[in-house]
């Protein structure tokens, strides 16, 4: 006799469960025809009936249990050796990027669930700009980063996860502040914050459309790279800022922070991205739990 095939054993042990083959198909995601040829085939193969099928319904056999604990071991063991497998060729780590165009603490959910669910794997963290986590992601020295969009991925995957539209920080005691909600026009006589185009080129350029488009021409100021010399310095009311919405999370005396009327269409999105022809072993794990506390 021919030796078994797996498949043919989690087939029918799936009709021993239900005793009832248009479940089993269902559970199965097949058709029920199919699963009847295998069945029969199985018995043919075994020289014995494991089902007993009449109007009342479907039975198993006296070979049918006998069959069926031994069937389970099987599998089991199967299972086993497939998650013995896994582990030993799972990665000591995994090398993630996070952009520093919005404020960590949106990822702070994030990358707690993430830790919670990676067992041995070492989770190692890389904040920057997005244009150097894109060329850390293209020569492999990251596994994976969270990238400001638009940017310029070339032949990176992409799944797009959120948006983070634009608002304005400002000084506690300037006379805006009394507004609830500013817009372009409100401070194009002001000195502004910007970070410079190296930083983020594809998204400056989206930007610098936006701003010629509302005629949005300030007094343009060299950003500090740190966003709290950032807001330090616009407490000391040297000047505005223009930032991703998360980064009212970070709490300044001297600073408040104002919807902006164009923020939406000067949005940060964000994105996960990744090496398509190298994925990493978590890189399921990763996308479904961004796709889950970062997606809106």
């Amino acid at each position: 006799m021919r030796a078994l095939d797996t498949h043919a054993l989690t087939l029918f042990c799936a009709v021993a469960r239900c005793l009832n083959f248009r479940q089993a198909a269902e559970q199965l995601h097949m058709t029920q025809p199919p699963l009847s040829r295998a069945i029969k085939a199985l018995e043919e193969r075994l020289g014995a009936r494991l089902f007993e099928r009449d109007t009342q319904g479907v039975a198993l056999t006296q070979a049918g249990h006998t069959l069926l604990p031994q069937a389970l071991h099987i599998l089991d063991l199967l299972d086993i050796a497939q998650t013995s497998l896994r582990q030993d060729s799972a990665p000591a780590r995994l090398r993630l990027g996070l952009t520093s165009s919005v404020a960590a603490g949106l990822f702070r959910p994030w990358l707690a669930a993430l830790e919670g669910q990676l067992g041995s794997i070492r989770l190692e963290l890389t904040s920057a700009p997005s244009p150097r986590l894109v060329a850390g992601a293209r020569k492999g020295q990251l596994d994976a980063a969270l990238l400001a969009l638009p940017s310029a991925t070339f032949e990176l995957a992409v799944q797009p996860l959120v948006h983070q539209p634009m608002m304005l920080a400002l000084p506690a005691g300037h006379r805006l502040a009394k507004k609830r909600k500013l817009s372009l026009l409100d401070i194009a006589q002001e000195s502004v914050y910007w970070f410079e185009r190296a930083r983020q080129p594809a998204f400056f350029d989206h930007c610098q459309q936006v701003f010629r488009r509302h005629g949005f021409a300030p007094v343009f100021l060299r950003e500090a790279p740190d966003h709290h010399v950032l807001l330090g310095d616009v407490a000391a009311g040297k000047g505005m800022a223009l930032l991703a919405d998360s980064f009212r999370a970070l709490r300044l005396a001297g600073v408040v922070y104002r919807p902006l009327v164009e923020g939406e269409e000067l949005a940060a999105g964000i994105g996960l991205a990744w090496r398509a022809d190298h994925g990493h072993a978590a890189l399921p794990l990763l996308r479904r739990l961004a796709q889950e506390h970062l997606k809106k």
